[in-house]
């Protein structure tokens, strides 16, 4: 099975269309996201493509089935809006054979996520909220950060995704060249 990752969308309509674009395109049947729906906040400049209303209507009419963490910038107003839960604060997945954790990160250091994944026998724990994508073996689990597509920080400094590959592998992509920039 094909799990397409995407985290801190912020309220970016044109990302997530080219997320979905490209999921669609790599016949992704599961979306997992870490959070951060629709506001952008403070600190964060307005993303291109900002239109939160219409990237409702959008979650609310995808036929991929998306499960979501809540973010810290999600709110209760948020899930009136949507048909999708936006589970808090963790979401737990077995898929594939695998025990997948997806929470937004932002209260967890590294220490505390293996804790949990040594607890829960984790195999993939999935994060969001620094905006930078990640891809790292922490003891036995598989440390996974998307990055954002409407918000980039670091380098790249394009939006990014991840795709988990159970037959294959897992890799990130630059969501407008449609490069992988980790393996």
């Amino acid at each position: 099975m094909k799990i397409g990752v995407v985290s801190d969308l912020h309220g970016s309509l044109l990302a997530f269309e080219k997320t979905i674009n490209h999921f669609r395109a790599r016949n992704v049947e599961l979306i997992l996201n870490a959070g951060d729906l629709f506001s952008y906040g403070p600190r964060n400049p307005l993303p291109e493509g900002y239109a939160p209303g219409d990237l409702v209507k959008a979650i609310n009419g995808l036929s991929i089935p998306m499960v979501i963490a809540k973010g810290n910038c999600d709110s209760e107003v948020d899930q009136a809006a949507l048909n999708v839960p936006l589970l808090s604060p963790y979401a737990f997945i077995y898929v594939g054979g695998q025990r997948i954790m997806v929470n937004h990160g932002h209260k967890l250091t590294d220490d505390e996520k293996i804790q949990i994944a040594k607890r829960l026998n984790i195999d993939i724990f999935i994060v969001g909220h620094t905006h930078l994508p990640k891809l790292e073996r922490l003891e036995k689990m598989i440390l996974l950060n998307p990055g954002s597509p409407a918000l980039p920080k670091g380098s790249p400094t394009a939006g990014t995704i991840e795709i988990v590959d159970h037959e294959t592998n897992i890799e990130i992509f630059n969501i407008d060249t449609g490069n992988v920039v980790m393996r």
